[in-house]
């Protein structure tokens, strides 16, 4: 059974920055939020990472040596595995309103100059924790749903004209598509 199934499903968040206090520093103001920090100190880094996991959203310094939080946005949102996933830039430099630009340009949802409120970062994660979540669950019901209806559409053709074996296979084909075990499908007497 998947963490999903279970009704439990633990969010990774990338955080992305060349400093090491400054990983540890998102690291504790994520404490105490349903995710789970992968901490990173490059924009190369960054996209090995996205490579093999899957990341509710992204904490990203925008000032970085070799390849900038800029640069790395634009190859996230180019590839079609992480284009949808939230970048929120975080940044030393001054409220240089081109920066901004050049960060929402590059498909960032939101831009913080530090120092920025704890708080407030923690809820915008929160936020998109959840949105990921939601989307998670309506991915498995969508799955659970095609699956579901693929097994009504064997039964039916099995039941058009159907044989002892035929009404068995069609019952445990649906059987084995619910989520859950059903009350038995049997035959009721009254």
């Amino acid at each position: 059974m998947s963490e999903l199934e279970q009704g439990f499903l633990l969010a990774k968040v990338l955080l992305v920055d060349d400093r090491q206090d400054n990983l540890i520093a998102l690291e504790a103001m994520l404490q105490g939020l349903p995710v789970e920090p992968v901490a990173v100190s490059s924009g190369e880094a960054a996209l090995k990472r996205l490579m093999v996991d899957d990341f509710a959203v992204i904490l990203m310094d925008a000032q970085m040596p070799g390849l900038d939080g800029f640069e790395t946005a634009g190859h996230i949102k180019r590839r079609e595995r992480t284009r949808h996933i939230p970048i929120i830039f975080l940044t030393a430099a001054d409220r240089d309103a081109r920066l901004a630009l050049r960060g929402y340009a590059a498909g960032a949802v939101d831009y913080l100059t530090k120092p920025f409120d704890p708080w407030v970062l923690r809820a915008k994660v929160a936020i998109f924790v959840d949105l990921w979540v939601k989307t998670q669950q309506l991915r498995q019901q969508a799955q659970q749903w095609a699956r579901l209806s693929g097994a009504a559409h064997d039964a039916v053709r099995l039941l058009e004209d159907p044989g002892l074996d035929d009404i068995e296979r069609a019952r445990e084909g649906l059987r084995a598509a619910l989520p859950h075990d059903p009350e038995p499908l049997t035959r009721r007497t009254r």
